[in-house]
């Protein structure tokens, strides 16, 4: 065949390739590859999914939005049931673009299913799930009683398609991992707990708390956040000053590692070092919490160090912090001191021992240097030099990039905490980046949760939501629990002013910090409103929701509630 002819010839292979996938096994396909973002996926599991299927749908598929039928976002809250990928199983999919599925293979997949478990047994496996975790469910049923993964995945409702059952042993484990974690973030709420009567019960009496916090408890400390309307990747954006396709490339470990003494870097890190911060009322609760005996543990995003300079002992920087630098060629670590001049100065940080050793050896060719041969530039601290050797030498502050895994501490740490909370308090955070956003899917269903931010967290399911500045939020509850916030403690050599008027008692109260207002209730809901909240549409979809569950459940001429 000639090359002309072969290629006229691909296009029908292409063809004859897409009708070789039939349509269920691509409505599967495109569900499970949909589901990366939540569930990693190696290259060789993302090869076998992809065996077999022609180039044109391969493209159609990677560029193609989730299909799962279900999105965290849309929904404020979600009700777990069996049917993961219900648009990709069910009679539902000949509603899409897809070519339709033949109902008589469709009906003969859901009658097996139906068939593999009781009803009570996917109960039972449901309730160990959601209170044992992935880990444990995987090693109980694949480990020791060897169940294949084709039939659990019957108990998630997910018929898998005859093309999907025969790929690698790998790829059908993570199918299930897939249509566990869908199982475990869509977490149904405890209905007993809806008021800040509740919250404020639940912290009283809670003796193992785990408090997950994010930038937003540093942001009244003058650091900024990172994903608000005010936050630092708005400001890099709108300032355009440096060369960034996505301002998240700040903290990118690829990017970093092609441009480390990048101006960008010196920015970034000079903004959000704590150079002169005094810890926020937040992290003062969290010290209070300790001090009471009720602390499991702070898992902190937050690079700042705050928890330390607030007394908190039982913290987990899973991110990291400025505490340490390392430098990027010999390895050497010193303490974060020893950087902070140049951080401050928005100056890159190199290594002494390499910069030592790089001296060493121009002063030894520069003795072999003919003379009036131009000599080399020394190697000085404050050098824009480009060549390898120096921007190897950077000093990097041990805090975790994008594209980083995460220390061991942070899974030993959640293994062993796993079992022992009683309680889960999300503190400023949007919980938009991942191992640590997932913490809330490692934990038990059945320990309440508390999330206080300033806006809505859609693709979690807290028991009480109490939006709004969180500062006035911890301290309102402070005063609920009859607790009295230790004062703020400055660092070492800065000066601490706090310009607070104090009310009777020489105490200010926590409606004088909000200026005399009281939080709202959002309708009948378990979502209360305090000085600061954005809730937007999320908080008039949970107003409508729940009013309309109140007037159908009410009775005629009934009264309503009055909310104190």
């Amino acid at each position: 065949m000639g090359t002309s002819e072969q290629q006229q010839g691909v296009p029908h292979q292409h063809a004859r390739a897409k009708s070789k996938i039939s349509p269920l096994h691509e409505m599967q396909l495109r569900a499970f590859l949909s589901a990366t973002d939540d569930v990693d996926a190696d290259s060789d599991t993302l090869d076998d999914l992809m065996d077999g299927v022609g180039e044109e749908i391969c493209s159609s598929m990677t560029d193609q939005d989730s299909l799962s039928g279900l999105s965290d976002t849309e929904h404020p809250e979600s009700t777990p049931d069996n049917s993961i990928f219900n648009a990709a199983i069910s009679a539902d999919a000949a509603d899409s673009d897809t070519e339709q599925i033949d109902p008589a293979e469709l009906h003969a997949l859901e009658q097996e299913a139906e068939r593999a478990w009781t009803k009570e047994e996917i109960r039972r496996m449901m309730y160990f799930l959601k209170e044992q975790g992935m880990g444990a469910f995987i090693k109980e049923y694949v480990v020791v009683q060897q169940i294949p993964v084709v039939k659990l995945l019957f108990a998630f409702g997910i018929p898998l398609c005859p093309e999907l059952r025969a790929k690698t042993p790998a790829t059908l484990l993570y199918f299930l991992k897939v249509a566990i974690s869908r199982v475990l973030r869509l977490r149904e709420r405890l209905p007993q707990y809806n008021t800040i009567e509740h919250a404020v019960s639940l912290i009283q009496r809670s003796r193992r708390i785990i408090i997950l916090t994010g930038a937003g408890i540093s942001v009244s400390c003058g650091i900024p956040d990172f994903r608000s309307r005010n936050g630092l990747y708005a400001s890099l954006k709108a300032n355009g000053q440096y060369d960034l396709d996505d301002p998240q490339q700040m903290f990118d470990i690829h990017y970093f590692k092609e441009h480390p003494a990048g101006k960008e870097h010196t920015f970034q890190k000079s903004q959000i070092y704590p150079s002169n911060f005094i810890p926020s009322p937040c992290h003062r609760f969290i010290k209070l919490i300790e001090d009471k005996g009720k602390l499991l543990r702070n898992y902190t995003q937050n690079i700042d160090t705050l928890e330390t300079q607030a007394g908190i002992e039982r913290v987990l920087q899973c991110h990291g912090s400025f505490k340490t630098a390392t430098c990027l060629l010999c390895r050497k670590q010193v303490p974060g001191v020893e950087i902070e001049r140049e951080i401050l100065e928005r100056r890159v940080p190199y290594c002494k021992t390499c910069l030592e050793v790089h001296r060493a050896a121009e002063a030894q060719k520069s003795k072999v240097t003919k003379k009036g041969k131009k000599k080399r530039k020394e190697w000085d601290d404050d050098s824009d030099d480009s060549d390898d050797d120096i921007l190897a030498g950077v000093m990097k502050p041990d805090i975790t990039f994008f594209g980083e895994k995460l220390n061991d501490e942070f899974d030993r740490a959640l293994l062993e905490d796993r079992n022992k909370v009683d309680l889960l308090l999300v503190i400023g955070t949007s919980l938009k980046v991942s191992p640590v956003s997932e913490i809330l899917s490692h934990l038990p269903h059945s320990v309440p949760q508390i999330l206080i931010n300033r806006t809505p967290i859609r693709h979690i399911n807290p028991d009480v939501v109490l939006l709004g500045n969180a500062d006035d939020i911890v301290q309102y509850l402070c005063e609920r629990l009859h607790w009295e916030l230790p004062p703020p403690t400055p660092q070492r050599g800065s000066r601490l002013e706090v310009p607070v008027t104090l009310g009777k008692n020489g105490k200010r109260s926590s409606t004088e910090m909000m200026g005399g207002v009281e939080p709202v209730q959002v309708g009948e809901s378990h979502v209360w409103l305090f000085p600061g909240a954005e809730g937007g549409k999320w908080v008039e979809d949970i107003r409508e929701k729940y009013d309309h569950v109140v007037r159908q459940v009410a009775p005629p001429g009934a009264k309503k509630a009055r909310v104190t």
